[in-house]
């Protein structure tokens, strides 16, 4: 199991293995593009190398590519659609080329065409992303906090965009966010809460179909359906449900990385460490 952070590209691609190693991170994540919009750094022969000698400096392999915000796969705006669908599929080759283990998105909002019609033109354009694609980055659909028409709050509805007929053939994985579940009614404060969200996820999802998770506490209290992020055993989860998490057999295996403010990330990572150190 590896802990990492969300870390800075300013400067440079390159730089975020410094980055990350300043924050003590053991894995890391990262926007590979401007976030908010804007044209992508072109990946160049030059770029990649110089990325890959400094994963080699500063002793790191594990990293992920998190997609731009403006993503919408329901958009009733066809502009829109195809560009999520042109840079997600970027996003993708993009990793490949750098040597990220997985790119993930959320996948925007039903509420323009409401969730059967939205259902239908998401998975028409995650086939357009997928179809011949060769790459080694694996593709992760996140689990959102389910505010208003947000996709992907439950694992049913990630199942049924997963399981659909057009995409049933692609090995699609989820990135679980323990703030994003907690604050959509998956309640990770007990032993027995947790065990049963890995169960519920295996059984509608598949096995080993989550890949990786984001490490947040929650702002929100539990079920709310919001979005708020919060520094670890500062929320309303608190370290307790990280610990479970960690001795759990399924999420125990996985990579943590946190998108808590950068003002106390180093202080969230050493006392994620110590909480897995205990548990050794």
């Amino acid at each position: 199991m590896l802990i990492g952070a969300h870390v800075s590209i300013t400067g440079g691609l390159f730089n975020a293995p410094k980055n990350a190693t300043a924050l003590k991170c053991e894995a890391f994540q990262i926007f590979s593009r401007p976030p908010q919009g804007g044209p992508a750094t072109p990946i160049t022969p030059e770029l990649k190398k110089t990325f890959q000698a400094a994963l080699q400096e500063h002793k790191l392999e594990w990293f992920c590519i998190h997609t731009p915000y403006y993503i919408n796969f329901a958009s009733a705006t066809t502009r829109i659609v195809k560009t999520s669908i042109s840079v997600v599929r970027d996003e993708l080759e993009r990793g490949s080329a750098l040597g990220a283990k997985y790119v993930m998105a959320h996948l925007g909002s039903f509420k323009d065409l409401g969730k059967e019609k939205g259902l239908a033109v998401l998975a028409a354009g995650l086939d357009e992303v997928l179809d011949g694609y060769k790459g080694s980055t694996q593709f992760l659909i996140e689990i959102s906090a389910g505010a208003g028409a947000i996709i992907g709050d439950t694992f049913e509805e990630i199942a049924a965009i997963t399981k659909h007929p057009r995409l049933k053939n692609y090995d699609i994985g989820v990135c679980f966010d323990t703030q994003h579940a907690f604050a959509s009614g998956y309640d990770l404060r007990t032993t027995e809460g947790v065990d049963a969200t890995w169960k519920k996820a295996e059984k509608l999802l598949g096995k080993n179909k989550i890949k990786m998770s984001h490490c947040n506490d929650s702002k929100v209290e539990f079920n709310s359906h919001r979005d708020r992020h919060e520094h670890i055993g500062k929320g309303y989860l608190g370290t307790d449900a990280f610990k479970h998490l960690f001795s759990h057999p399924g999420f125990g295996k996985l990579t943590f990385i946190l998108e808590t403010e950068h003002d106390s990330v180093v202080e969230d990572i050493t006392l994620l460490k110590k909480i897995r150190k205990n548990l050794q």
